[in-house]
């Protein structure tokens, strides 16, 4: 019982990851209220990041209430370096009530994806 359990969890852990993560190079079309927030710190979001997007670092004690901040029922890609922080960034979102999230890995990945260009600057 105890493996068939351990199984399942693992099974549907992989499954909500996959649907989690944009697979590199496909691309996903953004609705016009789509809202893209770059997870990473203010320095690293300065060298270069998807135009339009909010810079809310993950790793700041705000992040929670700044999110809240934001429509829940909303359409929201997030992004950071390499898929690792916005990964975390859409955990702490689905506990707050998000659902429309998707990972859109690291911010070249995310540029590819969306066909946004990446700016640099505040």
């Amino acid at each position: 019982m105890r493996r068939t359990l351990l199984a399942l969890a693992l099974a549907l852990g992989l499954a909500l990851g996959a649907t989690a993560c944009a697979i590199p190079g496909d691309p996903i079309v953004l609705d016009e209220s789509t809202v893209i927030i770059d997870v990473r710190t203010a320095d690293e979001f300065a060298t270069g990041h998807l135009e339009g997007a909010l810079n809310i670092d993950v790793q700041e004690a705000s992040f929670d209430t700044l999110v809240s901040e934001l429509d829940a029922d909303g359409t929201y890609l997030v992004y950071c370096r390499s898929g690792n922080r916005s990964g975390q960034a859409i955990e702490r979102m689905t506990a707050l009530g998000f659902t429309d999230l998707t990972n859109g890995g690291g911010v070249e990945n995310a540029s590819q994806i969306t066909g946004l260009s990446i700016v640099t600057g505040p």
